[in-house]
C-alpha cells in the first residue's frame, strides 16, 4: 500500500518534535524550507526568516529544556493537497511545574508545507501560548522558584543548570573586573571559574531574605546573597554580598536579563569588606 501525503507529513512532523525535546538541532532544521518563516512566541514581532535565522533560535530554547522540560504532540491534524499541506497541533511544552501550576495550558502549533523536488518541506511554522494575565503573586512565586533552582544548582555544582534561566544577552555587575559581562557566555566562565576554585568543596547559595516585586512581565528580586564553602578537611568559608536581579518573561517563563552584585566599600582603607554579616 502506498503512504499517503498525510501519513508522511504526520512522521516528518512527529520525528521534528521528538528531535526537539532531545535538543538535536541537526534534526530539528532538517526538512525545513531555506526560506522558512516562523512565528514564534517570542520575539521579533515580525518573526524569523531563513533557515539560517531559525536554527539560531533553539539553542536557548534547548538551554531552558535541559531543567526537565516537556516537548510532546498530544493532538496533530494533517490535511495535504497535491503541492501544498498544513498541519495543527497542541502540544504539552513545559517543566512538571509548568503543569501543576496550570494543567490545561498547551503551546499551539500551526505548520505549512509545500512539495519541492518531489519531498515536503516546512515553509512556515507559528507557535503560540493562550495569553493568561497571571495573578501577580503567582509570577512571585515563579521568580522564587527560578531562585531555588539556581540554589540546587550552585550544590550540584550542575553549571547548565545554573544558566538555565539566564538570558542569552544578559547584563551582569559581578564582583570582579570588568565593569560589567554581557552575554550568558560571560557569566557562564564567571560561574564556571568559581566552581573549579572550589575543587572538591561542597558550594552552596540562597538569598534568605529574598523579596520579590512582580507586574506584567517583569520581575525585581533583591537580597543579601549567602555562599558558603565546605573543605574536605572540615574547614568552612561564609560571604555575604548584596543583589540585585531582574528578570523579563518571555515564552512563558522568566529569565534574567541583569544582575548586579556589590560588597560594601571602606572608604577609609578602599577594601571591599567581604567580612560583614547581617
Amino acid at each position: 500500500m502506498t503512504t499517503s501525503d498525510e501519513e508522511l507529513i504526520r512522521t516528518m512532523i512527529e520525528r521534528w518534535a521528538e528531535a526537539v525535546h532531545r535538543g538535536d538541532l541537526e534534526a530539528v532544521v532538517a526538512g525545513h524550507a531555506e526560506d522558512i518563516v516562523m512565528f514564534d512566541v517570542p520575539p521579533p514581532y515580525e518573526g524569523v526568516r531563513g533557515l539560517e535565522e531559525y536554527a539560531k533560535t533553539w539553542p536557548p530554547f534547548f538551554r531552558w529544556q535541559a531543567q526537565g522540560a516537556r516537548f510532546e504532540i498530544e493532538s496533530l491534524d494533517v490535511t495535504a493537497g497535491e503541492d501544498v499541506a498544513f498541519a495543527h497541533a497542541l502540544l504539552r511544552c513545559g517543566t512538571e511545574e509548568d503543569f501543576a501550576r496550570d494543567p490545561r495550558n498547551r503551546l499551539r502549533l500551526t505548520i505549512g508545507l509545500r512539495k519541492q523536488d518531489g519531498r515536503w518541506v516546512v515553509a512556515h511554522e507559528h507557535h503560540s501560548f493562550p495569553y493568561v494575565q497571571p495573578h501577580e503573586t503567582e509570577a512571585e512565586e515563579e521568580i522564587r522558584a527560578v531562585h531555588r533552582r539556581w540554589y540546587d544548582g550552585t550544590a550540584a555544582k550542575d553549571l547548565d543548570g545554573m544558566m538555565a534561566a539566564i538570558a542569552d544577552d544578559v547584563v551582569s555587575y559581578e564582583h570582579e573586573a570588568p565593569l560589567r559581562y554581557v552575554g550568558v557566555d560571560a557569566v557562564r566562565e564567571v560561574c564556571a571559574r568559581a566552581l573549579a576554585e572550589a575543587g572538591d568543596a561542597a558550594v552552596t547559595l540562597d538569598v534568605p531574605d529574598l523579596a520579590v516585586v512582580a507586574q506584567g512581565d517583569l520581575a525585581v528580586a533583591w537580597g543579601l546573597n549567602r555562599v558558603r564553602v565546605e573543605r574536605p578537611d572540615g574547614g568552612a568559608e561564609e560571604t555575604w554580598s548584596r543583589g540585585t536581579r531582574v528578570f523579563r518573561r518571555g515564552n512563558g517563563r522568566w529569565l534574567m536579563v541583569h544582575q548586579h552584585l556589590s560588597v560594601p566599600l571602606d572608604l577609609e582603607t578602599g577594601m571591599a569588606r567581604t567580612d560583614l554579616r547581617p
